[in-house]
């Protein structure tokens, strides 16, 4: 292989926003090359999906080969909090779109997205990781170091940064910035979980308060075949009063919600419980000269809502159609053309994320006495459908959000 490469677009990550981007390149046929730096498949969390990226995953060609793969299906999410329970189908929602999904194990939702890519002409390279940047407008370049130290240059047209919380581009170039959210971590594990409960909507993922703490929630995703992830977020110093091995921790922690507890009793823990701290993230810019930031590689909100993923590939629908208007000569404004439509959804969930933290969200979801419209409105964005500007609670979530928490207080 030469010493330096050239390509339309080097994209920096193979997950979901990575594979997302290299296909939609690959439709207008860009030579695209994407390095991993892991070997798929791999374990990563964000397993539950939303029905606005079935959307995106048919416009790159890839929903046939997700739907055939035989993912748990997921219809809504359940939420619960003592004795309190409530569940919101997607599919009884205000905007207009899928209604349904899947709960995945990411190491093979990942890997088929990879694949998929692949099939349709990306050059993927996994084990090879980027250890410089020249940013530049017409030619940025990357240095790569494959797994036996050999390195070598790519000069591409544009860089996309899909590194997820690897944040290549931001360290490299000094762009993260602090997140605004408190430092929160999540334990968490795959477990066989052996419930029998008739009751339980194996098609929800299922999300549950701390008995006591309004701030610490557990979700529980079913997979098909009678697994699920189980984990639990809180603040750092919540975490810390736990001892022994994650595991033991994240056991401890389950125990505490009765509910919970009665669901698990059957589980056999027999994969070692993980940990993340600090995920939240933030950068000074979306995008530079010759590149721009995708999903988590840019900003990362919380868990709570699985945001995380539709971001991610709406981040990349939005790069695709910015760069097919590029490669053809129009001059592109990244910031209105890109940030600035990106952020409008993710600062939508930013309004509901901070909400559910500090309670208010809660009171809104378990209340009495709830608006069939403007539950499907708060339905719609629970499934993903936050760049909707028909929703208020989109084109005014904050104002609508603060004013909905007064009247359910």
């Amino acid at each position: 292989m030469s010493k330096h490469e050239h390509c339309d677009v080097l994209i920096i990550g193979a997950g979901p926003s990575g594979a997302v981007a290299a296909a939609l390149l690959r439709q207008q046929g860009r030579h695209v090359i994407v390095v991993e730096r892991e070997q798929f498949p791999r374990f990563s969390i964000g397993e539950s999906l939303l029905p606005q990226s079935m959307v995106f995953l048919e416009q790159a060609g890839m929903l046939q080969a997700v739907v055939e793969a035989g993912f748990q299906f997921k219809n809504g999410a359940a939420f619960v909090h003592g004795e309190r329970y409530t569940a919101f189908d997607f599919r009884d929602k205000h905007s207009a779109g899928w209604g349904t999904t899947y709960q995945v194990p990411r190491a093979d939702f990942d890997h088929i997205l990879a694949r998929e890519a692949e099939r349709q002409g990306a050059d993927v390279r996994y084990r090879e990781t980027v250890s410089a940047i020249t940013p530049d407008a017409l030619q940025p370049s990357a240095m790569v170091t494959r797994a036996d130290g050999s390195a070598y240059r790519i000069t591409a047209r544009f860089l996309l940064d899909a590194s997820g919380f690897g944040r290549v581009l931001p360290r490299l170039l000094d762009l993260e910035i602090p997140s605004g959210f408190p430092l929160r971590g999540a334990i968490f594990t795959h477990i066989a979980d052996g419930i029998g409960n008739p009751d339980f909507d194996r098609n929800k993922i299922r999300i549950t308060v701390h008995p006591q703490h309004c701030d610490v929630w557990y979700w529980l995703i079913p997979f098909a075949g009678g697994r699920c992830s189980l984990g639990v977020v809180a603040s750092e110093a919540f975490l810390a009063a736990y001892q022994g091995s994650e595991t033991e921790r994240l056991q401890a922690l389950a125990a505490e919600d009765p509910s919970l507890q009665q669901l698990l009793q059957h589980a056999a823990w027999d994969t070692p419980a993980r940990k993340i701290s600090g995920y939240a993230a933030n950068v000074k810019s979306l995008w530079g000269p010759g590149y721009a930031l995708l999903g988590n590689a840019g900003e990362f909100l919380d868990p709570v809502f699985s945001s995380g993923v539709t971001i991610a590939m709406k981040s990349a629908v939005l790069a695709a159609a910015a760069l097919e208007r590029q490669f053809a000569g129009a001059t592109v404004d990244w910031q209105q053309d890109y940030a600035v439509p990106l952020k409008r959804g993710v600062d939508t969930f930013r309004t509901f994320v901070e909400s559910w933290y500090a309670g208010g969200f809660q009171k809104v979801i378990f209340h009495d006495h709830q608006e069939p419209q403007i539950r499907r409105m708060i339905a719609a964005i629970l499934a993903g459908y936050a760049w909707d500007d028909s929703n208020p609670y989109v084109s005014e979530s904050k104002r609508r959000l603060t004013a909905l928490e007064a009247i359910c207080a």
